[in-house]
């Protein structure tokens, strides 16, 4: 299982995890939410005092730095002289947002946890699950004592494959257990039918964050994929292997994941959702893929026979994989599996495993140098298992009716930009138009919280081993999605949980959400001026309505179906003025020879760009009836773009500079602010700057 993660909707910040935003919610489940809630009561906690942070710092600037120069220096660049703390890849606002987010969190699981242990948390409480699965991660003794002997039963079925038809079964049971290994299988909303779920067959498999890291023939790449043999090897022999077959089956694993990826699509090809549709009947997959028991996997998956229908990402990759079982030694695949297996756990085993697995993916990846604390490791694996429990008891301490209020407010008047941007879009016919604002008009937006919470009442949570909690969760989630099968797509589940620094937009809900954890200061505070409030969110409500309109999202209607609703003279021009910040992207070098691939983030870099854009304007329609001041030498609106700037100031380690680059759809952090800044007017005449000419080409025909 791959430690970097392909997300299906857009993000803030970037990829957090597979939310793929689907649930069953009947009358029981409505019950049981209601019960659990009234549960929750007997938890209180003492609310923290946060350390206040501000949406424009003077202490963070660098006035000494033109602004019409490299804005980022002028508004961050105190802040580069702060040290990144070693268990952080990268430091900054976000990561200040985490920790207070984190220290209420832990009071809550931590007042739970002493609960379940007293038996004062009712069985089958959201007290109860959240304690005892936070008790388990932090009990290091009896992690350590249970040793691998918890995942017996993945490891017995790995040996006892005889020929390659075991392959199936096998794959069906780590799949239905949250491991990866070959492809990937998961239910979503079929794109072209949005109010349908549908199982879907990705390309997967990869233990190194994406095909490219298996081809590069400079030295770095060859030294990086040494290494990882090197981490596999030691992964396998902390689990039982002599050094030597160790070495030989690590060996082995890189090859069988480079024959993968050969046949995986690169990232930028990744991001056309209609190269990646294909819808096939279940019988036709065994036709597409031959060599792999489609059958019997489908029936081990417990994937219901009434379904028919699935999406097919990439045929070719199907094939490919289905070729490798028949080409590729049994002994190959079995040590393959194994790796799967120890890979997907290694962070919820022993120590020696959680270290090792930190060394490389941590370290040589990441270029952190040392873990996180034990509670804030065990604290983001909770959110990830069982986030809706926890955020049942968050939001009480952490989110405001008045907050709430005062975000909507601020989504309808960036909607109002959005629509007087398009009205005012001289390249798009009067017909594109009225279709764009009826899928702005159904735009649905979610802030704070669900209004349902997600039942988790089957779940068995306990006091055990605590890799068994994480596999029970995974199984759990896993079931919980294939339930959805054959049910109208719930538009009212939540695809992250509240507590998440972290927004989206997911194209074919046709939604934005901002959770309740993002909206907190410097990014939103209910008591902060328009200038501060819209500058600081223009990263997060602009971006993720402008992410409805991007090279991506345009291709999706007002009701999620992925759908040519444009004129052939609009796409020429979309694609034409897109084509413009792929070339100023592209520029980009955030590390010598290393430039940003402006076709790979795309899609991110139209919702900064045009995310500024839809802000600055929400932030004058919010603010024409009120008198802003001038604060600390700057003007209203020199605070709103401050404030932005601010808003991403983050110092990052070399390592991750180079991993974001290579593996992620977003772009660095500085150029996150510069790009946006340098394509906008009004910054310009914000702070005085002359030098038009020396704009970027984009800068002349803007997306929005």
């Amino acid at each position: 299982m791959t430690k970097l993660f392909f997300a299906t909707a857009w993000s803030h910040q970037g990829p957090q995890g597979p939310h793929f935003f689907e649930t069953v919610m009947n009358l029981r489940a409505l019950l049981m939410s209601a019960l659990a809630t009234a549960l929750t009561a007997q938890v209180k906690v003492p609310v923290p005092d946060p350390k206040p942070i501000l949406g424009v710092d003077p202490a963070y600037m660098d006035r000494s730095a033109s602004p019409c120069a490299d804005f980022y220096a002028f508004a961050n660049g105190s802040y580069d002289k702060v040290a990144i703390p070693a268990a952080y890849a990268a430091y900054g606002v976000n990561q200040e947002i985490d920790d207070r987010n984190w220290t209420i969190l832990k009071e809550i699981l931590e007042t739970s946890a002493r609960q379940a242990s007293d038996s004062k948390a009712v069985r089958g409480s959201v007290a109860q699950r959240i304690g005892d699965f936070y008790a388990s991660g932090m009990d290091v003794e009896a992690i350590e004592k249970a040793g691998v002997l918890p995942l017996s039963e993945a490891f017995d079925r790995v040996n006892r494959m005889t020929d390659p038809s075991a392959l199936a079964p096998t794959l069906a049971w780590m799949h239905r257990h949250g491991l990866g290994g070959g492809f990937s299988f998961f239910v979503a909303p079929d794109d072209k039918d949005s109010a349908s779920e549908i199982a879907r067959l990705y390309q997967g498999g990869l233990g190194l964050p994406e095909r490219e890291y298996y081809f590069r023939l400079d030295d770095d790449s060859k030294k990086l994929r040494e290494k990882y043999v090197a981490h596999v090897a030691k992964i396998l022999e902390l689990a039982g292997d002599r050094p030597a077959a160790a070495k030989r089956a690590a060996e082995h694993i890189l090859a069988l994941e480079t024959s993968l990826a050969e046949a995986s699509k690169r990232l930028v090809d990744l991001r056309d959702p209609v190269a990646n549709y294909h819808k096939l009947k279940r019988a036709e997959i065994s036709d597409l893929a031959k060599g792999f028991d489609w059958p019997t996997y489908f029936d081990r998956l417990g994937f219901p026979s009434s379904q028919q229908d699935l999406l097919v990402g990439q045929p070719e990759f199907l094939k490919a994989f289905a070729k490798l079982t028949q080409a590729v030694p049994l002994p190959d695949w079995q040590a393959y599996l194994r790796w799967n297996v120890l890979n997907g756990t290694a962070s919820e085993l022993g120590k020696s495993f959680e270290e090792e697995d930190f060394a490389f993916f941590g370290t040589t990846l990441s270029g952190r140098k040392e873990m996180l604390p034990r509670w804030k490791r065990i604290l983001q694996t909770t959110d990830r298992a069982i986030g809706e429990d926890l955020g049942q008891l968050y939001v009480k301490q952490a989110f405001s009716p008045t907050a709430k209020a005062r975000a909507l407010e601020m989504v309808k008047f960036h909607k109002e930009a959005m629509r007087l941007s398009l009205r005012n879009s001289v390249w798009m016919s009067e017909a594109t138009k009225m279709a764009a604002y009826k899928k702005l008009d159904t735009m649905n937006s979610k802030v704070g919280f669900p209004d349902r919470w997600r039942d988790y009442s089957k779940l068995d949570i306990r006091r055990q081993p605590y890799v068994m909690n994480v596999m029970a969760a995974r199984a759990f989630e896993f079931q919980r999605r294939m339930a959805k099968l054959g049910k109208p797509v719930d538009r009212a589940e939540w695809g992250m949980t509240p507590q998440t620094n972290n927004a989206y937009y997911n194209p074919s809900l046709n939604e934005m959400c901002f959770p309740a954890g993002i909206l907190q200061p410097p990014f939103f505070d209910e008591k902060a001026d328009d200038a501060v409030n819209y500058g600081a969110l223009a990263s997060t409500i602009g971006h993720e309505l402008t992410h409805g309109f991007d090279d991506q999202g345009r291709q999706y209607d007002e009701k999620g179906n992925l759908k040519d609703w444009w004129g052939p003279g609009d796409v020429k021009a979309f694609k034409e003025r897109a084509d413009l910040v792929v070339k100023q992207y592209d520029g980009f070098e955030p590390l010598p020879g290393l430039h940003v691939n402006g076709a790979q983030s795309l899609g991110e870099n139209i919702a900064d760009v045009g995310g500024l854009k839809i802000a600055y304007m929400a932030y004058k329609l919010a603010s024409k009836d009120k008198t802003l001041k001038t604060v600390d030498g700057l003007t209203p609106d020199q605070r709103f773009f401050v404030a932005f700037a601010q808003g991403w100031r983050t110092n990052v380690r070399p390592e991750s500079l180079r991993l974001q680059v290579t593996s992620d759809v977003h772009c660095p952090i500085r150029f996150r602010v510069i790009g946006p800044v340098t394509d906008l007017p009004q910054f310009y005449e914000a702070f005085g700057c002359k030098d038009e000419g020396k704009r970027p080409v984009a800068a002349a025909k803007s997306v929005w």
